[in-house]
């Protein structure tokens, strides 16, 4: 058998970028861990779900201007690993802190923080994923950090589920509390020392409007992991489908199909994160540990994360109007019931009903989010497809940051109320799209 040289674009052939990507992930695992941990440990300190509301919001506002900020400084090279090196840094510091913090104002400013960095630091990553690489590589390399970052997302809500487990015996929960923080302080320090050994030096220039244009595109069809689970858009994918609009092309590529789709659209992704932002003090309040919190959003990531898939593949046989109103319907009607569910307190049965619901919501978003996709791409004439997409990753963002705080405020009155409004949200959306008969038309 002749031997051959590895390909330029062979993992293989560039250990260097094996062992950043391979720290990146050991990053995400503390991302993904933090992103349950705070919340709880901010129920912990006495907050209330109008406090988780801005807790989320924050977060959510502060992504988007934090992936601008750091995809413009990223054009100059020779700050792309600075910027990475900072995010983890900061991440790393944060996660020290955090945990003698008392003080809830102080804890939400701590995780603005955090999420500016680590929202911000996603254009980045793609720059140097593609940098010094023929593009006909890029589609499988950005698929790859992806699901490297997926992973370690994961890992990090799998250390939340083990660590109270057993732990519980021994310690109370503000104290499992600071340990986690400790632990995922330290995976972020390990992930920082491992991207200065190994990140790489790329020689190339910023992206041309043409490579923007390549690599939104990839970004936007590139696979989702578990994070996008329960966070409905991604900065990184709004930053680089945002970069070229034009808002006066935008207008005139605007017809009634798409204006209606795109109404429907902020109101599911407003009753989504009311659904979110309040979620994890119902749960505390219903008397489950933070293993079980951690548990229970891992179900419901993996739910979506398998399913991502096959339901492009749905997407290309079905009529895309009956599957992406289908799923909302049944979304919708499900975020009630776990309030009820929860209202009642929960037994062992109950615990694993309610690990069922939360699977099943968690399957109903990988249907929206890929088909939703698809559906804006086909309704979008080619000169604004871009400007389109851009248009309704941001929408996703924006809505996700005011349903935050509404359903913040609305589960204080009760989480009945509150869960029903987002249903409801989600079930007028579900509507909307139901009534799009030209999707149907377009559907193959």
């Amino acid at each position: 058998m002749s031997e051959t040289a590895p390909a330029a674009d062979d993992p293989a052939a560039n250990p260097g970028t094996e062992g950043w990507v391979l720290a990146w992930a050991l990053g995400a695992a503390a991302f993904g861990g933090a992103s349950l941990l705070v919340p709880l440990y901010l129920v912990q300190l006495g907050a209330g779900p109008a406090e988780l509301g801005i807790l989320a919001a924050m977060a959510a506002f502060a992504g988007v201007p934090g992936a601008i900020l750091f995809g413009r400084l990223a054009s100059h090279v020779g700050q792309r690993r600075s910027l990475v090196l900072l995010t983890l840094g900061t991440v790393t510091a944060v996660l020290a802190v955090l945990p003698f913090l008392q003080s809830i104002p102080a804890v939400i400013a701590a995780n603005t923080v955090l999420w500016l960095v680590v929202a911000a630091v996603g254009p980045v990553v793609t720059m140097l994923v593609v940098a010094d690489r023929p593009e006909s590589a890029w589609s499988r390399q950005i698929g790859r950090v992806n699901k490297f970052q997926g992973y370690g997302w994961a890992a990090g809500l799998v250390l939340g589920t083990v660590v109270p487990l057993v732990t519980t015996r021994v310690f109370e929960p503000q104290a499992i509390s600071r340990l986690l923080f400790f632990l995922l302080a330290g995976l972020a320090a390990a992930s920082t020392i491992g991207a200065a050994r190994t990140l790489p030096r790329p020689a190339d220039g910023p992206p041309t409007a043409r490579e923007t244009r390549r690599i939104a595109r990839l970004v936007e069809r590139s696979g989702r992991g578990v994070r996008e689970a329960t966070f409905a858009m991604s900065p990184n994918r709004i930053y680089w489908s945002t970069r070229a609009i034009s808002p006066g092309r935008l207008r005139s590529g605007l017809d009634s199909v798409l204006g209606t789709y795109l109404l429907a659209a902020a109101l599911f992704f407003t009753g989504f994160a009311m659904f979110w932002a309040p979620l994890p003090h119902l749960l505390t309040a219903a008397g489950l540990d933070a293993g079980r919190v951690f548990a229970l959003y891992l179900v419901s990531s993996l739910g979506s994360a398998v399913l991502y898939e096959g339901v492009g593949t749905l997407a290309d046989r079905l009529d895309v109007r009956l599957l992406q109103s289908g799923a909302l319907l049944v979304r919708g009607l499900l975020f009630p019931l776990v309030a009820l569910l929860a209202g009642v307190g929960l037994t062992s049965l109950g615990m694993i009903m309610l690990g069922v619901l939360l699977t099943a919501i968690g399957l109903t978003w990988a249907v929206i989010l890929v088909v939703g996709t698809t559906i804006v791409s086909r309704l979008a004439t080619p000169a604004v497809r871009g400007e389109v997409l851009g248009s309704y990753t941001a929408l996703g963002a924006f809505a996700g940051g005011i349903g935050s705080v509404l359903g913040g405020w609305l589960a204080t009155f009760g989480y009945v109320v509150a869960f029903t409004v987002a249903g409801g949200l989600v079930v007028a959306g579900a509507v909307l799209v139901g009534s799009l008969r030209a999707l149907s038309a377009r559907s193959p």
